[in-house]
């Protein structure tokens, strides 16, 4: 059967996909078919079993190709699909395709999900205006940090860096992505530790900190970790959305926990870098807001240390801030970030963003609660429209990482 019809036009209730494909053996044209057979009623041959009404009510259709971009775009009735049921939804758009023999490569652009779709998903519980709420934080960036080194420091010695980072003007401090329940640092005690510490820092700044632990390991010890934490009066909870699982996060999700969901997107390189296969970052981040996360790294939008460029990464700002019926979830930046451009990154990126600064925060010279400080100084300079040279003439702690990082900032 076929399931090109380029005159078709989608539904308001169609799921449409675009890919982006290359094939060896057969037409360009024929591959996008198998594409759409594989991922929805069909299969490599004829069947018996086929009835004219599945064909009807349920064939995709391959309504736009185009040879020269290698591109294809597929409709999907949304019948197909289970509402509130992502795994399934993957299953069939991003399953069995990418084993297809014929298809050298694939990788799955984008996915435009029909109106009945995203309201099956339950969205951001806070999102940005929810966020700019609790911490009373209205007209500048957030500013974050991560505790370092990722891996080593007891409960008492991560907690007391924590407190550092709070007291020298951060906003925010998070877990790294790999620091869980550790022999060496267990999660009660690191949690109780770290939390304490925000109150002394919150008590004497006057200003609302937030810790961000990260509950990440089997879903029903995820739950069990984010409990203990609203039992301790966090207000955050951190997931890593990718290597956890979109079911455990919709399962931290539904839970009724009221915490603010920070998604940490470990892992989505081994998606999302290859530009000729795999899955785009800005379905990823269609996806993790649907599901309900509140915050979401999408990169450094070219200033930082890793891959991606400003047009990128604004794109991915753009979905999680689109009208959809849902909350606007905020941007994370991250990766490679230090004062030294902070002016870079607020001109691309605007003031939605948490600049989270992990070495560029603790290892300038002076120390951790310098080198917050001197990031606090920096957005600082920039939201009052001065520049980072001249505010750095009357404020030590931002020469000084200027100095070390961006000399050219100075002359």
């Amino acid at each position: 059967m076929s399931y090109l019809d380029l005159n078709y036009t989608p539904s308001s209730g169609d799921l449409v996909c675009e890919f982006y494909y290359e094939v060896e053996g057969i037409p360009h044209l024929e591959a996008a078919e198998r594409i759409a057979a594989e991922s929805s009623i069909g299969t490599w041959t004829a069947l018996t079993t086929m009835k004219d009404e599945i064909k009807r009510k349920l064939a995709p259709k391959v309504f736009y190709h185009d040879l020269e971009s290698k591109t294809a775009k597929i409709a999907y009735p949304q019948v197909l699909f289970e509402e509130a049921n992502m795994p399934q939804i993957l299953s069939s758009i991003a399953g069995n395709i990418f084993g297809l023999k014929e298809v050298t490569h694939l990788r799955l652009l984008d996915v435009i999900f029909p109106e009945g779709i995203v309201r099956s998903f339950k969205g951001p519980k806070f999102g940005i205006e929810g966020i700019r709420d609790l911490t009373g934080i209205k007209n500048r960036p957030f500013i974050g940090t991560i505790i370092k080194p990722k891996l080593g420091l007891n409960a008492k010695e991560h907690a007391k860096v924590a407190y550092e980072a709070w007291v020298g003007g951060v906003d925010i401090v998070k877990d790294d992505e790999n620091l869980a329940n550790m022999k060496f640092n267990p999660f009660s005690k690191r949690i109780k530790e770290t939390l304490r510490m925000r109150d002394k820092a919150e008590e004497e700044t006057g200003e609302k900190k937030i810790y961000m632990p990260n509950i990440t390991a089997e879903t029903l010890e995820m739950l069990e970790r984010a409990r203990l934490v609203k039992e301790n009066g966090g207000e955050y909870i951190m997931v890593d959305i990718l290597t956890s699982g979109w079911a455990s996060l919709q399962t931290i999700r539904n839970a009724g926990l009221d915490r603010v969901i920070h998604a940490h997107r470990a892992g989505h390189a081994a998606l999302t870098r290859h530009k000729r296969h795999g899955i785009s970052m800005k379905v990823i981040a269609k996806i993790a807001r649907l599901i309900g996360v509140d915050q979401l790294h999408i990169g450094s939008f070219g200033v930082g240390k890793m891959k991606g460029s400003p047009d990128e990464d604004l794109q991915y700002k753009a979905v999680l801030e689109e009208e959809i019926g849902l909350r606007k979830v905020l941007s994370v930046a991250s990766g490679g970030l230090h004062p030294g451009i902070v002016d870079d990154l607020i001109k691309i990126s605007g003031i939605n963003v948490v600049i989270q600064a992990g070495g560029g925060i603790h290892g300038h010279d002076e120390g951790t609660r310098a080198g917050a400080t001197a990031m606090r100084q920096a957005v600082s300079a920039v939201v009052e429209g001065i520049s980072l040279k001249e505010y750095a003439e009357n404020h030590r702690e931002l020469k000084i990482a200027l100095e070390k990082w961006a000399p050219e900032k100075l002359r």
